[in-house]
C-alpha cells in the first residue's frame, strides 16, 4: 500500500510540474510573441525609410542614365528608322508596280482567252466548212498557191495553173503543172481526200477515232491508185516525170502514214510522191534553182555570142583604122615629097627674082617644114 501512496504522490507530482511548465511556456510565448511584434514594428519603419531613400538614389540614378541610354539608342535607332522607311517606301512601291503589272497582266490573260476563244470559233467553222467537198478542194487550191509563192515560183513563168485535157476517160485536170528546164513537167494534184480526217477530230470516242484514221490512210491509198491509174504522163505532151499528191497539212500525211507504213514506198512505185507544205516548197525551190541555173547557161551563152559579135565588130574597125594609118602614112609622104620639091625647085628661082628686085625687099620667102611624125601601126591579130 505505501508503495502504491508513493506512486500515485510521484505522479500527482509530475503532473503538477508538467501542468506548471506548460502553463509557464504559454506565459514565455505570449511575452516572446508581444516582444518580437515590437521589434518588428520597430525594423519594419526603419527599413522603410532605408528603402525609401535607397530607392530615391536609385531612381535618380536610373533617371540619368536612362536619358544617356535614351539618346544613344537614338544615336542607334534613326539610322535603323530613315533604312526601315526607304524599306517601306521601297515595299510601297513594288507592291504598286506589282499591281500594276497585275492588272496588265490580267488584260492580257483577258485578251489572249478572248482570242484563244475566237480561235477556236474559228477552228471549229473551218472544221465545219472542210466537211463540204468543195471546200476542203478549194482550201488545198489555196495552200497549194500559197506554197508556191512561198517557194519564189512565178505563177506565169514556171508553172502552169488549171490547164486540162479531154481523153476518153474524161476531162484531167490537175492542180498544177511545173515546168522543168529541158521540157520536162511535174504534176501536182491537190484534191487529197480529208473527209475521214476530219472526222477522227471531232469524234469524242477513241475506238472511233482510230478507225477514222485507219479510214484516212485506206482513202489516201485509194487517191494514189487513182491518180496513177490517170497516167497523166502518157496524156501530157512532153508526159510528166511524176505526179505529185499533195496534202496540205504536216499532219494529214503523218497520220496517213502512222496507219500505213508503206504509202511512201508504193507510192514511188506508182509514180506518184506525196508531199506536204514543207516538202512542196523543198521540191518547187530546187525547180526554181534549176531555172535560175538554166537561165545562168542561157545568159552565159547569149554572153558569148555577144563577146564574139563584138570582137568581129573592133576587128572591122580596127581595119578601117588601119586603112586610116596608111592614108595618113600616103599623105605624109606626098606632103614631104612637096616639100623637097618646094625647096629645091620653087625656093631658089623665088630667092633669084628677089635678088633681082622683082619682090619687095621686106618680104621674105619662108621654107616649110617637112613632117617626121608617122602614124603609129595597129598591131592585128585574128585568131580563128
Amino acid at each position: 500500500m505505501l508503495i502504491a501512496y508513493i506512486i500515485l504522490g510521484l505522479l500527482v507530482l509530475l503532473l503538477a510540474v508538467t501542468i506548471g511548465w506548460i502553463l509557464s511556456y504559454q506565459r514565455l510565448s505570449d511575452t516572446f510573441k508581444a516582444l518580437s511584434s515590437d521589434a518588428l514594428k520597430n525594423n519594419n519603419q526603419a527599413f522603410t525609410e532605408l528603402a525609401g531613400k535607397v530607392l530615391e538614389n536609385i531612381s535618380s540614378d536610373i533617371k540619368g542614365n536612362m536619358n544617356v541610354q535614351q539618346e544613344s539608342i537614338g544615336r542607334l535607332v534613326d539610322p535603323m528608322k530613315d533604312a526601315l522607311k526607304r524599306y517601306e517606301d521601297h515595299i510601297t512601291l513594288a507592291e504598286k508596280d506589282r499591281q500594276e503589272s497585275h492588272g496588265a497582266l490580267s488584260t492580257q490573260l483577258q485578251l489572249f482567252n478572248n482570242l484563244q476563244v475566237g480561235l477556236q470559233q474559228e477552228t471549229r467553222n473551218l472544221v465545219d466548212a472542210l466537211k463540204k467537198p468543195q471546200v476542203r478542194g478549194r482550201w488545198g487550191e489555196i495552200t497549194l498557191k500559197r506554197v508556191v509563192e512561198v517557194a519564189g515560183m512565178s505563177q506565169y513563168c514556171d508553172f502552169l495553173e488549171q490547164p486540162s485535157t479531154n481523153t476518153e476517160e474524161g476531162r484531167l485536170r490537175p492542180d498544177l503543172t511545173v515546168k522543168l528546164p529541158g521540157n520536162r513537167t511535174v504534176i501536182v494534184d491537190a484534191k487529197a481526200p480529208l473527209k475521214a480526217y476530219m472526222e477522227a477530230i471531232e469524234s469524242q470516242d477513241e475506238k472511233t477515232k482510230e478507225e477514222a484514221l485507219r479510214l484516212h490512210a485506206r482513202h489516201v491509198r485509194e487517191h494514189m491508185r487513182l491518180l496513177s491509174a490517170k497516167a497523166y504522163w502518157s496524156q501530157f505532151n512532153p508526159a510528166p516525170d511524176f505526179v505529185v499528191l499533195f496534202l496540205p497539212g504536216e499532219s494529214f500525211f503523218s497520220v496517213a502514214l502512222e496507219q500505213d507504213r508503206e504509202l511512201i514506198e508504193d507510192g514511188i512505185a506508182s509514180r506518184v510522191i506525196l508531199a506536204t507544205p514543207t516538202t512542196l516548197i523543198a521540191l518547187l525551190r530546187t525547180v526554181a534553182y534549176t531555172w535560175q541555173q538554166q537561165q545562168m547557161a542561157e545568159n552565159s551563152k547569149k554572153i558569148a555570142e555577144a563577146g564574139s559579135d563584138l570582137f568581129e565588130r573592133i576587128y572591122k574597125f580596127i581595119e578601117h583604122l588601119e586603112g586610116v594609118r596608111k592614108s595618113l602614112e600616103s599623105a605624109t609622104h606626098s606632103f614631104n615629097k612637096a616639100v623637097g620639091s618646094l625647096e629645091s625647085r620653087v625656093l631658089p628661082g623665088a630667092k633669084r627674082l628677089k635678088e633681082l628686085g622683082a619682090a619687095a625687099a621686106d618680104k621674105e620667102v619662108e621654107t616649110v617644114r617637112p613632117i617626121d611624125a608617122k602614124p603609129r601601126q595597129i598591131s592585128l591579130s585574128k585568131k580563128a
